[in-house]
């Protein structure tokens, strides 16, 4: 008898939304540079004053995913139509202290985080006189805390809420369906219970996590540290809070990744030509930080792209990660993952150094997948689909 085929090792299910058009919000106390970072992130203009709750409503705009890979399938192809990938990003309005009892402008501040898939954290580690602080100095510690603290207990009211109507049912209703709801909330209670408790540190098992796709609580979402220094300070690469700040959120947020930058030097170098751009970035000898920060946003929400190319079009396609091919099929027209029949994929690495698809193809290199393949960061794709009228190929 043939051996057994082994069994593709199922996925562990994401902790938030499914889908490709998920966002990062910008959060942080009044007064740390979200609206600047916003504005140097999408250039475009929205007000970044010197005065708390500048920003009352949430803006919202989309940035392009730098990509090398990208850029070498344009400059191959010539098409007429390039679209890379996008983040999509959301400058939310500074939380203060008692914003989950309602202070400041709180309830809406944390409904607007709620909304969003992950979080940008702006931090303040510059002292400027001219820019006040909404407690008065500067003690980015002390403004982690409050924040986290601030989404805690935003959590833990929803928790209490929904863990008390599901005690009712399953408790005193003997309502078994819900058991693994109720236990759920349950263990979430006692995670939020604690000062220094969040969703997302934990480790849950695969019904727990359907369980907390329900609420969307913000302690679940992925958290992304921006340090905020003084452009003399990013330059010369030293802070007196870096260690600090590094060390506290090694301890209290595992895990988490951490990016020091200048949101003023990086408004000076936004403003300015390409090659002038790249002429004062080698005299300062510090690099800007927004490739890397719009990167991390992007796989801290379990995205990534496959693209189709061709002299009519390049295009990155966002999916989540783990996606299967007819799904990433479906994200170009739903017809495709209707009638899918395979997909042709070539690996990026395989035809820039090969050159073109023939040589791929001649090399052994071009692979007919079927409905099972998990769709990989940067695979080249050509669908086959069958729409109903015969037929039919999904390539751009």
């Amino acid at each position: 008898m043939p051996p057994k085929k082994k069994e593709e090792a199922k996925p562990k299910p994401l902790i938030g939304r499914a889908g490709a058009n998920l966002k990062m919000g910008i959060v942080g106390l009044p007064n740390a540079g979200k609206s600047t970072f916003f504005n140097i992130l999408t250039k475009s203009s929205v007000p970044a004053e010197n005065f708390p709750f500048c920003t009352i409503n949430p803006n919202e705009s989309r940035v392009p995913v730098p990509d090398a890979r990208f850029d070498f399938l344009v400059q191959h192809y010539e098409p007429l139509n390039k679209q890379p990938a996008f983040l999509n990003v959301t400058d939310i309005a500074g939380l203060v202290k008692g914003a989950s009892e309602g202070q400041g402008l709180g309830n809406a501040f944390l409904s607007h985080i709620k909304a969003c898939d992950g979080i940008f954290h702006m931090v303040r580690i510059f002292d400027e006189a001219d820019i006040i602080h909404v407690e008065g100095n500067v003690d980015p510690i002390r403004d982690i805390e409050i924040i986290h603290d601030e989404l805690r207990l935003k959590d833990l009211e929803l928790a209490k809420k929904v863990a008390d109507d599901l005690e009712k049912k399953v408790v005193r209703g003997n309502d078994k369906s819900l058991k693994a709801d109720y236990e759920t909330l349950t263990k979430v209670l006692s995670i939020l219970n604690d000062e220094k408790g969040n969703v997302r540190m934990n480790d849950w098992n695969e019904k727990e996590i359907e369980v907390l796709n329900k609420h969307l609580f913000n302690t679940s979402k992925p958290m992304i540290y921006l340090l905020n220094m003084s452009e003399k300070d990013y330059i010369h690469k030293k802070n007196k809070w870096l260690g600090k700040v590094k060390q506290w959120i090694d301890e209290h947020d595992v895990g988490a990744t951490v990016i020091p930058f200048s949101a003023n030097y990086e408004y000076r170098l936004v403003e300015l030509p390409d090659d002038e751009r790249e002429k004062v970035i080698k005299e300062e000898g510090a690099p800007s930080a927004l490739e890397k920060i719009i990167l991390a946003g992007y796989r801290a929400l379990q995205l990534c792209y496959f693209f189709t190319s061709g002299k009519d079009e390049v295009k990155a396609w966002t999916i989540q990660v783990g996606t299967k091919a007819p799904q990433a099929a479906g994200r170009i027209h739903t017809d495709f993952e209707k009638g899918f029949i395979m997909a042709e994929v070539m690996k990026y690495d395989d035809f820039k150094e090969h050159g073109n698809e023939n040589t791929v193809k001649a090399e052994g290199k071009y692979r007919q997948q079927g409905k099972n393949y998990t769709v990989e960061d940067g695979d080249i794709i050509y669908f086959k689909t069958n729409t109903g009228g015969g037929l039919a190929a999904a390539k751009k």
